[in-house]
C-alpha cells in the first residue's frame, strides 16, 4: 500500500489511483476514505481483476467532501468527463433527478423529474433515493392532500389526518425550507420521521418502520451538503494551495468535473487563489492540505 494511503482521513470523499508513470488507473468514492482505500490491499484472492490493478498502484490522491452525496456527485462528474482504464462505466449507474414543488391550490405537491423545470430543486443523484425522500416528506407534510382536485379516497385520507386546504401554505413553506437545506427545518423533518418510525416499531409494525427508516435516510441524502453539482450553469476555476502543492478544480456548467494537483510556489499559485470565489476557499484549501499529507508535492 502506498504510504500516503495510511494517512487518509475517515471522512467521505473521492480517491484515485495512479501508476508509476502518473497515469490515473481508477476513480472511486468512499463513505470513509481510509477504510475504503485500505480495503484494496486486503484479501483479494477472489477478485483477480482488482489484484491486477492494485499491483500497478504507486500513488493515492483524494478529495475530502462534506457528505457522501457530494462524494457520489464528484465521482459521477469525474467519470462522466473521463473514464480511467479500470473503471467499468462512464459516470456510474445512478440517474440525475430534480424535485419540482407545486404550491398551487389545484394540485400541490412534490414531483421527481429527470429534466430541471423552473423553480425546481436539486440536482440529486439517484432516482430511487430521491423518490423515497419525497415519500417521507409527504408522510410528514402531506401537501398533496391540501389541493382542490382530490379524489374521494384522497379526501378521506386528508380527513383522517386532519389536513385541510388551510394547511397548504404552511406545508409548502416547510417543504421548501427543507429542500433549501435550512438546518432547523431539516432537523425538524428528520425528527418527525424518526418519531413515526419509532412509533411504528413500538406497535410491532416492523415493515412500516423499515420503510420510514429508508425514507429518513433518503431525506438525509438529498439535504446533505454538496456543492460540486448545481443548477446554475457556472464556469469557474477553484484553487487551493498548501506547503508547495497547488490543487485545481474546474467547474463547467455548474459541475465540478476536473481535478489536478501539482507542485507550485506560493507566488505562482497566487493568481489562481485570487480568482477562487470565497465560498470555495475552505474546500480547496483543505484538499490542498490533504494533498500535502498524501505526498502530492513529492
Amino acid at each position: 500500500m502506498p504510504a500516503g494511503a495510511r494517512r487518509l482521513p475517515y471522512t467521505p470523499g473521492v480517491y484515485r489511483f495512479r501508476d508509476g508513470a502518473g497515469r490515473i488507473l481508477y476513480i472511486g468514492r468512499a463513505t470513509q476514505l481510509r477504510s475504503r482505500v485500505g480495503s484494496y490491499w486486503s484479501d483479494l484472492r477472489d477478485r483477480p481483476r482488482l489484484r491486477r490493478m492494485v499491483a500497478q498502484v504507486t500513488a493515492v490522491e483524494a478529495v475530502v467532501c462534506d457528505s457522501v452525496h457530494e462524494a457520489a456527485w464528484l465521482e459521477h462528474n469525474l467519470l462522466t468527463r473521463r473514464k480511467p482504464r479500470w473503471n467499468r462505466t462512464r459516470g456510474g449507474q445512478e440517474s440525475t433527478v430534480h424535485i419540482g414543488l407545486d404550491a398551487g391550490p389545484a394540485a400541490p405537491g412534490l414531483r421527481v423529474t429527470h429534466l430541471p423545470t423552473p423553480g425546481c430543486y436539486g440536482p440529486y443523484l439517484g432516482g430511487g433515493r430521491t423518490r423515497l425522500a419525497v415519500s417521507g416528506l409527504h408522510r410528514i407534510r402531506p401537501l398533496a392532500y391540501t389541493g382542490s382536485r382530490l379524489t374521494g379516497a384522497e379526501r378521506d385520507l386528508a380527513a383522517k389526518r386532519g389536513v385541510t386546504a388551510g394547511d397548504r401554505e404552511t406545508f409548502a413553506a416547510s417543504v421548501a425550507a427543507v429542500l433549501d437545506r435550512d438546518a432547523a427545518s431539516v432537523a425538524e423533518a428528520c425528527a418527525d420521521l424518526e418519531a413515526l418510525r419509532d412509533r411504528a416499531a413500538e406497535g410491532l409494525q416492523f415493515e412500516l418502520a423499515a420503510q420510514i427508516h429508508e425514507e429518513l435516510q433518503a431525506l438525509e441524502w438529498i439535504t446533505s451538503p454538496q456543492r460540486v453539482s448545481a443548477l446554475e450553469p457556472a464556469d469557474l476555476r477553484v484553487a487551493g494551495w498548501a506547503d508547495g502543492v497547488l490543487v485545481l478544480f474546474t467547474v463547467r456548467a455548474g459541475r465540478l468535473d476536473e481535478w489536478t494537483q501539482r507542485p507550485s510556489t506560493a507566488g505562482r499559485a497566487a493568481r489562481y487563489l485570487e480568482a477562487t470565489p470565497a465560498e470555495w476557499r475552505e474546500f480547496a484549501t483543505r484538499n490542498a492540505e490533504l494533498a500535502v499529507t498524501l505526498g502530492g508535492g513529492e
